[in-house]
């Protein structure tokens, strides 16, 4: 392996979230960026950029959604034009904006918890309701993993006196790493189909695939999801970019992109000019070996943490992610012995020095659970673990 994913790098004299958002005391396992310097062919670029000198306004050019259009065509054979890419300064902004151009105040938006935070505050910026469809836990001994249960699903749609108009859909699934199959996505598809319900897919997880798995988008499925679906896809997770907040929504239907752009402009939006850089060389192909350098990296992590955690950490159950770069940890079996009293991210923060994501802000089943960021070194990620095995000691 020619990447040095080993190195530590000196965060804290960054102004890094994740890094300065506690005490120095604190392992931040937390927010969702990884402690890896980015690719090699991206930092070049910037700093090509940079020496130039000049860091006036810009527009995205073309050849950026054409880059896009075109790694959509290589990665999953699905023919994207590049008008149909509109760049969003990242993807919260876009799921949001499909909500107000989708839906009216009273309406509601299908969601399906435990699920990425910010999916849960759009309804009190939209005025709209929320609909849970929670996702089913199924443990196996130590591991964990999460499903669709199709009756729950269905009978969140039209829920709590407010008609479905937007279904908000993360996949591969943050935080439980799930990667949805061709089969559940088409079922997700056909219902939303049958129940004129608009499809906004969160993508940002696409390429961070482990074990081989592969990653679909649901606006492939059929022509009819195609016509449904806003798609948002970003360079900023896989290529650990995410502070030059630059996403993409690409959206096949006129009617629905048309509006899509309109209230773009509304809302004065404006997308980064070192994002753009940053996101054409990745969409490029330039940094494909280094990501898969880093894929076997993190597969590696995943698997040595799942071994730590079932060795080491009794009464916590951890999901084997299929994507991503986040675990799931279940500590409800300590919470029901009084080994942990409360909030388990308070626990581990007070006791272990490790903050990790508090599992109830991410809705409905994740009560108890906590969610842990293993794109880091090794070492940062055996020391987490460790302080966690002393705090429960």
């Amino acid at each position: 392996m020619s990447t040095n994913f080993d190195k530590i790098l000196n965060r804290r004299i960054s102004n890094s979230i994740k890094w300065n958002a506690y005490p120095e005391d604190v392992l931040p396992m937390w927010v969702a960026d990884m402690d890896l310097t980015a690719p090699p062919p991206i930092l070049d670029a910037l700093r090509k950029t940079l020496d130039h000198g000049v860091l006036g306004y810009e527009f995205p050019r073309k050849e950026l959604m054409e880059e896009v259009a075109q790694r959509m065509q290589r990665l999953y054979n699905w023919e994207v034009k590049a008008e149909e890419v509109i760049p969003v300064p990242g993807l919260v902004t876009g799921f949001n904006i499909a909500a107000r151009i989708t839906c009216a105040p009273g309406d509601g938006i299908l969601v399906q918890p435990p699920v990425y935070f910010p999916f849960m505050k759009v309804q009190k910026n939209t005025g709209t309701v929320t609909q849970l469809a929670e996702l089913k836990k199924v443990t196996h001994g130590r591991t964990l993993h999460h499903e669709v249960d199709w009756d729950v699903f269905d009978n969140a749609i039209h829920s709590d006196d407010a008609q479905t108009r937007l279904f908000l859909l993360c996949n591969p699934h943050n935080p439980t790493g799930t990667v949805y199959s061709d089969a559940e996505l088409a079922r997700l598809a056909q219902t939303c189909e049958q129940e004129n319900i608009i499809i906004c897919s969160d993508e940002i997880h696409s390429e961070l695939l482990l074990d081989g798995h592969r990653h679909t988008p649901i606006a492939t499925i059929s022509p009819e999801a195609a016509q449904r679906t806003i798609t948002l896809v970003a360079a900023s997770k896989t290529f650990n970019v995410a502070g030059l907040f630059v996403g993409f929504a690409i959206i096949q239907n006129k009617e629905i992109r048309e509006k899509f752009k309109a209230e773009l402009e509304k809302l004065t939006f404006h997308t980064n000019s070192l994002g753009h850089i940053a996101s054409q060389v990745a969409f490029s192909g330039a940094c494909d070996s280094w990501l898969e350098e880093l894929l076997v990296y993190l597969t590696e992590n995943r698997d040595f943490m799942v071994d730590y955690i079932e060795k080491n950490l009794p009464g916590i159950n951890t999901s084997v992610p299929e994507a991503t770069f986040l675990a799931w940890l279940d500590c409800n079996e300590l919470i029901e012995s009084g080994k942990i009293e409360g909030s388990p991210h308070k626990f581990f923060l007070e006791k272990a020095k490790v903050a990790l994501n508090e599992g109830a802000m991410f809705g409905p089943g994740g009560e108890g659970f906590v969610r842990l960021n293993f794109g880091c070194p090794r070492e940062t990620l055996l020391e987490g673990l460790e302080r966690m095995k002393a705090a429960l000691g």
